[in-house]
């Protein structure tokens, strides 16, 4: 087995793998991707029915399509792969993106919205080009087309399975019901790394959705990090810990626009991020010693054409009915390692039948540490169902250098973008996160003061809590 000793990883916003690499090889039994000729109805108010084709996403708003944002509760992905009906049974059609996303109803609020939807906005495709970092990583080293989310559901669910192996039964990002204190009765995968003696980090931007397990409160003075003042430089010295976490900026900040790619934030800022966080590792002197895995929470409403299978359930508490026996849509996964051939398209080993037992989900992170650390037995049961990414690292040795450096062109109206979106109204995962009360009163109160460093002059780093003037944020 390749000796790797850190991993690390990016957790971007809701994108779809259609929507971010579906163009990023020729459709293929080799690579699941768009052959531009996928389409979804459109039932009309009048009764007509209109198909909507797979759209290329140029030109000067392309980067920041869909907007207005899709919905993205579980109610909204029940029709997104079910279709107008959204009768949960057999196999998802994966027909229903376009009528959700026009129907005023599921639209709710966002019926409200400035932008009128356009319907090939929800089938949107983002050609490599407009994607130049995450691209070149995929093809530099592997991309999976068979990495799901781990629910059908928003982004909360979908991170906890991610630190946790279940969503505690919550298909929603509901702020009645926090702080989250199921992670108490149950082993998060930084408590497994604790109880082993290997050290992991949390690097955020503004507010760490990682914060709101309350499971960690006690860890944010040591275990929570600025990306902007202490990634790279951990890189550099060798000191990146043996699991790093990255949470991108969901928040307009001073000049700075998110970096999150959630719908309808340009994804070039994003797009810069993976650029940075492969640079820091890529000259860090553990860089043969590292995995890389950058991917998305969710896909947060966006067109994909694979049906997500059944799953594992994780078992325990469902206070909302649904057994999570059923996977998200897929969503975007690169892989990089210079244990990792160019070019890899990577998908789980095949099981007793032939045929892989189950997808990547986020739960394959888990897999993966467990393997590496030998961190005792799966956090849940779909965590023991989950692949483990090892089998990517096929190289003999450590010969995939991949590139030197990525650079990424910055859009120039960063500071006017910024200030725009601070005057929009938030989305739901912007919302409930920015309550202290998530977080606990000591918590809050550090994560803050961290902030209040990066602009103290300027800025109040309460405006993220409503609570600064001349703005909604």
């Amino acid at each position: 087995m390749p000796k790797i000793d850190r991993v690390v990883v990016l957790m971007l916003e809701n994108r779809s793998f259609d929507a971010m690499l579906g163009q990023l090889y020729p459709k293929s039994d080799r690579f699941d991707g768009l052959d531009m000729t996928e389409t979804n109805p459109w039932h009309k108010p009048d009764g007509s029915v209109e198909k909507i084709r797979v759209w290329s996403a140029e030109g000067d708003f392309g980067p920041r399509l869909p907007d207005p944002e899709p919905g993205e509760s579980f109610e909204d992905i029940t029709m997104q792969l079910f279709g107008l009906q959204a009768d949960p049974a057999g196999i998802p059609s994966m027909r229903g993106f376009v009528d959700n996303y026009m129907h005023p109803k599921e639209r709710g609020d966002r019926a409200s919205e400035e932008i009128a939807p356009e319907p090939r906005a929800i089938m949107h495709a983002f050609a490599p080009a407009q994607t130049p970092a995450l691209s070149s990583l995929a093809r530099a080293f592997g991309v999976s087309d068979r990495w799901h989310a781990s629910a059908p559901c928003e982004t909360w669910p979908n991170r906890y399975f991610t630190h946790a192996g279940t969503a505690g039964g919550w298909v929603n990002n509901e702020r009645s019901r926090f702080p989250y204190r199921w992670p108490r009765l149950l082993p998060t995968i930084f408590r497994r790394l604790d109880s082993r003696g290997y050290k992991w980090r949390i690097y955020f931007h503004d507010l760490p959705q990682a914060a709101t397990l309350v499971d960690l409160w006690p860890k944010i003075p040591t275990r929570f990090c600025l990306y902007q003042d202490e990634f790279e430089r951990h890189a550099m010295s060798g000191r990146l810990a043996h699991y790093s976490f990255i949470e991108p900026r969901y928040y307009p900040w001073l000049s700075s626009p998110p970096n999150d790619q959630h719908p309808p934030h340009d994804i070039r800022f994003g797009d810069q991020l993976v650029a940075s966080v492969y640079n820091a590792v890529r000259a860090a002197p553990t860089w043969e010693q590292t995995l890389l895995i950058v991917v998305y929470d969710e896909h947060g409403g966006c067109f994909d054409h694979v049906p997500p299978p059944p799953a594992v359930p994780p078992g325990g508490y469902a206070p909302d009915g649904f057994r999570f026996d059923r996977y998200g849509p897929r969503v975007p996964a690169v892989v990089v390692s210079p244990f990792v051939p160019r070019g890899s398209i990577i998908r789980p080993p095949a099981g007793p039948g032939g045929e892989p037992s189950y997808p990547f989900d986020h739960c394959s992170i888990h897999a993966t540490l467990h393997r590496l650390f030998d961190l005792g037995p799966p956090l849940t049961p779909r965590a023991a169902a989950a692949p483990d990414l090892l089998s990517a690292l096929t190289l003999a040795a450590p010969d995939n250098g991949g590139p030197d450096r990525i650079v990424v062109q910055e859009p120039g109206d960063a500071e006017e973008y910024a200030r725009t979106l601070r005057r929009k109204p938030k989305n739901r995962h912007q919302a409930n996160l920015r309550s202290p009360a998530l977080l606990g009163p000591a918590a809050a109160a550090h994560l803050v003061g961290r902030m209040r460093g990066l602009g103290a002059k300027t800025a109040n780093a309460f405006q993220l809590f409503g609570r600064a003037p001349g703005g909604p944020y």
